[in-house]
């Protein structure tokens, strides 16, 4: 094998960039509430993947495919006693998170954790 040096994977070597081997992007959405119920999360997970608003372009946040779900730290969801789910998105458009009463559930909160998007560098 001939030397790296100069070449764009030296230039790259050990560099920590943004990447996300997920999707063109992912985003990881923590959904925190009391209790939380079957019915409750799917209230919340059938919003998020529904477009929101209207006209062209949309209004509102556009609709996001569910590509992972989780209790925290990896435990399994439970209706009724688990009180933080996380979700793996995947979607190109605009998510809002809703820190009051998220998607009409009561008590309930979503906040953007992280964002992933391809790396073009």
């Amino acid at each position: 094998m001939g030397s790296l040096v100069g070449t764009t994977v030296a230039a790259n070597y050990l560099k920590n960039v943004r990447a996300n081997g997920l999707g063109p992007r992912t985003i990881i959405v923590k959904i925190a509430k009391t209790d939380i119920t079957n019915d409750e999360l799917n209230t919340i997970v059938n919003a998020i993947t529904s477009s929101q608003g209207s006209g062209t372009p949309s209004t509102g946040d556009s609709a996001f495919v569910v590509a992972g779900l989780s209790g925290a730290a990896g435990a399994a969801f439970v209706s009724g006693t688990t009180d933080v789910v996380f979700l793996a998105l995947q979607g190109t458009g605009t998510l809002t998170a809703d820190g009051s009463d998220a998607y009409g559930v009561t008590g309930a909160v979503t906040t953007i954790e992280a964002v992933f998007d391809q790396n073009y560098q």
